[in-house]
């Protein structure tokens, strides 16, 4: 194939033929005239037809049963997976112990004093507040059981990231071959990889830690990645006539310029570890995640908006902190700052001893405010009025129905109605557009596996889904992240926003969603948008305000307007950060395919749902897997490579 596109390409042509994209275009066109006659002759133009698909459910149901009859016998887990499953108990166990012995006047005060030691008094009096409000709510113990938790399972995120990032961003070979294993781990929904998980570790902490790094540690990759291949050249060039050595320049140069990106995987690895909050208490991980699911499985939405609210505080708690000691990075300390150090030290003793000898280590219940019943109105109001019945605008009901008529059913049945190669043709000719022919290939086979896999038709409906999903997100995201780029009030006004809307776990807005769009394919949607539209408004506010100041005072200079710097300079230059935030959006939106399998989505979702509920691991994972290709597919089909990704990274 880069034979012919090179002999196309050698070949003496006018015009519009001497175009890339034109001859790329043409020696498909090529391919197919040859290849398509003879696989409709053979197969047929309809669905995939039935002769390609692979029966797996015998092998997987013969390996499930070799786990089950070896967990307690083989080498391999006695001896490396059962050791790994006590280090977690044990840092888990030992976590949260030690915030137990504390208590909540301890762990109060030690997280404000170090908020007050990294960023101030204003956050120390907020991060005071958030842990306060968690007790007022009734949530302590369950708070410190999740805190402990999520502590044991970002600090291992944020190393297994840190470390795949840091090969990624210094070995363009690495870079390619790490792209598919994080697509893999971070569109592989929760669901389907809680079933071999709980397999091989049983139901408990180790299996919630696990599937917790498995989704939280990609962004700490990517970002780091993209910090490590995007430094300043001149700046790296000017290090290495220094005389340094590789890894010299690693340390004082290339980590140093990446701090901004490693701060925003930090931050997203935190989010998405706590968004497992819940997922993860399916299998046994307790805390807070648990509370809401079993207020859920009741469909009570103010005990599980109670649960919920801990969840976001941790959060935004761990984000201002973390973010405001990685931006002191390299800063010179202030006067006093030991001394002051050590003070706030002693005081978070002083008060942790003092409330452990008055045997206050329990928050009082008698401090409890209940929120539950209040929140159960509003939501019952809000349905009553909202619905339906709406003058001129029609309901939530009525704009739920309009979406399916007008943009999923015509996606679906557009889909479904192709032929199988035209999809196939429909797939290879962005992907080979934008990227290579390898690219293209992948994509190809990436989604010629979903047929073989025999499940065709749930995975265009899933894919229907996704692209209107991903349209919408990108649209109000890229929207959003322009103004929050333009103008710090919006940043600052959009921020809380954001950490609400992706640290508050799906299956708490689940229910509200349901309750104004009712059930269907446009609720999992309008959760899909709602979950990944953080990520993509961050990732765009982020890549715009890190352009170059130098093109923008170049572009002013030259009389330009502040919409002709955006469209001429800044976005242009941000380009590698947009990708990112589109793949981002891709990969998030298919994570809430799942939770939307819950609500009427149907499809892949619903049979990884079907698979763990009945122990099914064929049905479970096959959907599961199809997701992944259709995350690798949409993958290839939006990012470009290259050589002008190259450059441009």
């Amino acid at each position: 194939m880069a034979a012919l596109t090179a002999a196309v390409g050698d070949t003496p042509a006018p015009g519009v033929f001497r175009k890339p994209a034109v001859r790329k275009l043409g020696v498909l066109l090529l391919i197919a005239a040859v290849l398509v006659p003879l696989a409709a002759g053979r197969w047929g133009s309809g669905a995939w037809p039935g002769a390609l698909t692979v029966d797996l459910s015998g092998p997987l149901g013969t390996a499930s049963d070799w786990i089950v009859d070896n967990r307690d016998s083989h080498p391999l887990f006695l001896h490396f997976l059962g050791h790994v499953s006590n280090v977690v108990v044990i840092a888990v166990r030992a976590v949260y112990l030690a915030l137990l012995a504390v208590g909540w006047a301890g762990v109060t005060a030690v997280a404000a004093l170090t908020a007050w030691r990294v960023a101030g008094i204003r956050l120390a009096f907020g991060t005071a507040a958030a842990f306060l409000a968690c007790g007022l709510l009734g949530m302590w113990v369950p708070t410190m059981q999740t805190l402990a938790l999520m502590v044991v399972a970002v600090a291992a995120s944020v190393v297994v990231g840190a470390l795949l990032g840091l090969t990624a961003g210094l070995s363009d070979r690495m870079h390619r071959a790490l792209r598919p294993v994080l697509d893999t781990m971070q569109v592989l929904p929760a669901f389907a990889y809680l079933l071999p998980v709980v397999l091989v570790f049983g139901i408990g902490v180790p299996a919630a830690v696990l599937a917790t790094v498995v989704y939280a540690a990609p962004p700490m990759a990517r970002l780091t990645a993209l910090g490590l291949r995007g430094a300043d050249k001149e700046v790296l060039e000017a290090v290495e006539s220094l005389g340094t050595t590789a890894r010299q320049r690693l340390l004082t140069a290339r980590i140093p310029l990446a701090r901004k990106e490693l701060l925003l995987g930090l931050n997203q690895t935190i989010m998405m570890a706590l968004s497992m909050a819940v997922i993860a208490s399916v299998i046994g991980a307790g805390g807070l995640g648990d509370r809401v699911y079993q207020a859920l499985a009741s469909v009570d939405v103010g005990a599980a908006l109670a649960a919920g609210i801990p969840i976001v505080l941790l959060a935004v708690v761990l984000d201002r902190v973390t973010g405001a000691a990685g931006a002191r990075l390299g800063d010179a300390p202030a006067p006093h700052a030991r001394l002051l150090g050590v003070c706030a030290l002693a005081a978070a003793v002083v008060v942790a001893a003092a409330g452990r000898f008055a045997g206050r280590l329990e928050w009082p219940e008698s401090w409890v405010v209940g929120i539950a019943e209040p929140v159960n109105r509003a939501v019952d109001w809000m349905t009553a009025h909202l619905y339906s019945g709406v003058p001129v605008v029609g309901g939530t009901a009525d704009w739920a129905g309009r979406f399916t008529t007008w943009v999923l059913d015509p996606l679906r049945d557009g889909l479904q109605w192709l032929p199988w190669w035209s999809v196939l043709l429909i797939v290879a000719a962005p992907a080979w557009l934008i990227g290579t022919w390898r690219t293209a290939l992948t994509a190809v086979l990436a989604m010629a596996a979903i047929g073989v896999l025999g499940v065709w038709g749930p995975s265009l409906d899933t894919l229907s889904q996704v692209l209107a999903a991903v349209a919408v997100t990108l649209v109000i995201g890229f929207a959003l992240g322009i103004a929050a780029a333009r103008s710090d009030r919006v940043e600052r006004m959009l921020r809380p926003v954001l950490d609400v809307f992706q640290t508050m776990p799906q299956f708490v807005y689940l229910i509200p969603v349901v309750a104004l769009f009712g059930v269907g394919r446009a609720p999992a949607v309008a959760a899909a948008v709602v979950y990944a539209l953080p990520a993509v408004v961050r990732i765009t506010a982020q890549g715009l305000r890190q352009v170059d100041p130098a093109a923008l005072e170049s572009a002013r200079s030259l009389g330009a307007t502040g919409a002709q710097q955006l469209r001429q300079v800044q976005l242009p230059l941000a380009r590698p950060a947009l990708l990112l935030a589109v793949n981002q959006g891709v990969v998030l939106v298919l994570a809430v395919v799942i939770i939307g399998g819950l609500v009427g989505g149907g499809a892949l979702g619903y049979d990884v749902v079907f698979g763990l509920a009945q122990g099914d691991l064929a049905t479970g994972l096959v959907a599961g897997a199809a997701i992944v290709c259709l995350g690798l597919m949409l993958d290839r089909v939006t990012q470009p490579t290259g050589r002008r990704t190259t450059k441009g990274a």
